[in-house]
């Protein structure tokens, strides 16, 4: 067996990429063919544990969903390389799937000699067990700049024969410019490979586009292949985790979700979920004013962080660490997971140099102690029985999740023996409560993709079934197969 390469490249980064990819992987699954995904490259703070030849390791959490939409078992070769920034100039490098220390510390551009080989051959080994592989691109492949140590986008197409769709972002403007513009840098070999330009996030009548995608074909050879609406509330997590208020389901609102959105958010595609909730309103916040415009804040959530100490400085900086504080001293439900758990402590810890000393925010009597080795692993666990106060709806409920953490936490001895105890809800170090019960902290990522969970917290409130991630996958296939040009999807499978 030997794959098909269908390959999704885009004239920017947020074209719409990882959701066309998507999006191919449920059409070509429900085609009765063998599908995988694959990124050969991924720049995010978003990932999942899954399978690798040395247990579980990381992958970026786009490559999970299409491997869920293809219906095959996520691998940490769909996407052999994840950077995971850290500093504006930094990432931490993880290769198939796991941490890599050598490459973390060598300049970016001299990886793609020691990576590709391993980018080429677990592509070949997926080739090797499927019937389709659907590859996405990252930002362009016309980066004229990083073309000679390029190991995402074209040398992955001409490696893989890959038939490419170029997409591009009509909201932005000048889509067609960008289209001829990248098609126009490539050489000719490269050109070769595209097979279609798709408009995504159009608004409007799409025969106002006349003549333009005409006369784009006639200087390209290359015909516009789909223009796809403009589509807001698909149910997909964008690939950064970020939304607003367009996303957001009408009606009234009667719990308000405040996530703070640090510089180094990470794992923010688990809250996807509360979009979802009825009566539920879920915004980012980045400033205490941001806060005050709510008029209301029910909870409040500290997410994931790839550089803990960093983004606690920035919310200092920003003065939300006071806000935060006073929404808990006045019995307000904040939620610290992972990153945000070990900032509700009172110190950050660091021995090994992995992310830095830092006061906590003395929400929790915890300290959190920064080891070299990375903890990555699925969890299944159970909140305790004795939870109180605004999480005590959690009581018992066992729940599934994962964890991606260096810190390990455990309560301040000094506080412990003066009687300030931090209540662990979990077993093993995973969750800890204050005495009130308002704040909590776990280790835990994917709470509210968990389904016990959401209908602990929010059962009273579903009146109708709330859509899976299957339902979101048909959906996003029916929406392709609906605007592509007819014949054209299957004509990519032919040589």
């Amino acid at each position: 067996m030997t794959a098909k390469c269908i390959m999704v490249l885009g004239t920017t980064s947020g074209a719409g990429k990882s959701w066309l990819t998507t999006a191919l992987c449920r059409y070509y699954q429900r085609q009765g063919l063998k599908v995988a995904p694959f990124k050969a490259q991924n720049m995010s703070n978003n990932a999942r544990v899954v399978a690798s030849a040395n247990g579980q390791g990381e992958i970026g959490s786009a490559q999970y969903f299409q491997s869920l939409a293809a219906r095959a078992v996520p691998d940490v070769r769909m996407n052999p390389l994840l950077l995971k920034p850290e500093h504006d100039t930094h990432s931490q490098v993880v290769l198939m799937g796991q941490v890599h220390e050598a490459l973390s510390r060598m300049a970016w551009r001299g990886r793609s000699a020691s990576v590709w080989p391993v980018i080429a051959q677990a592509l070949d080994d997926l080739r090797a067990e499927n019937d389709v592989v659907v590859i996405e691109g990252a930002g362009s492949p016309a980066e004229i700049n990083l073309s000679a140590s390029d190991i995402v986008n074209m040398r992955v197409a001409l490696h893989g024969d890959a038939a490419c769709l170029l997409v591009t972002d009509i909201d932005r403007g000048g889509a067609f410019a960008h289209l001829y513009g990248t098609w126009a840098l490539l050489p000719e070999n490269e050109r070769a490979l595209i097979r279609g330009f798709v408009l995504n996030k159009f608004r409007g009548d799409a025969s106002l586009l006349a003549p333009a995608p005409q006369m784009l074909q006639d200087l390209t050879g290359i015909p516009t292949v789909s223009t796809l609406p403009m589509w807001w509330q698909h149910g997909l997590p964008e690939e950064d985790g970020v939304f607003d208020d367009r996303s957001i389901a009408s009606g009234a609102v009667d719990l308000t979700v405040a996530v703070i959105a640090y510089p180094r958010i990470s794992n923010l595609d688990e809250y996807q979920p509360l979009k979802k909730v009825p009566g539920v309103r879920l915004q980012w916040v980045r400033s205490p004013s941001e806060l005050v415009a709510l008029k209301q804040t029910d909870w409040i959530i500290l997410p994931g962080s790839k550089n803990t100490s960093g983004d606690l400085a920035w919310l200092r900086t920003q003065g939300l660490d006071a806000a935060v504080a006073h929404h808990a001293g006045q019995g307000g439900a904040v939620l610290g997971v992972c990153g945000g758990l070990q900032m509700l402590g009172e110190a950050l810890i660091d021995p090994h140099g992995v992310d830095g000393n830092a006061p906590g925010l003395g929400l929790l009597p915890l300290v959190t102690v920064f080891e070299a080795d990375k903890t990555v692993r699925h969890t299944r666990s159970r909140f305790a029985q004795n939870m109180k106060g605004i999480w005590s709806a959690l009581a018992g409920v066992e729940v599934t999740g994962y964890e991606i953490h260096h810190g390990q936490t455990q309560p301040h001895a000094a506080m412990q023996a003066a009687g300030n105890v931090a209540r662990s809800v979990m077993p093993v170090g995973l969750a800890w409560q204050n005495p009130a019960g308002n704040v909590l902290g776990l280790y835990l990522h994917g709470l509210f993709e968990d389904a016990a969970a959401l209908q602990a917290l929010f059962g009273t409130r579903f009146n109708k079934p709330v859509p899976t991630l299957d339902t979101v996958f048909d959906g996003l296939a029916d929406f392709i197969e609906q605007h592509f040009e007819p014949g054209v999807l299957q004509g990519l499978l032919k040589p």
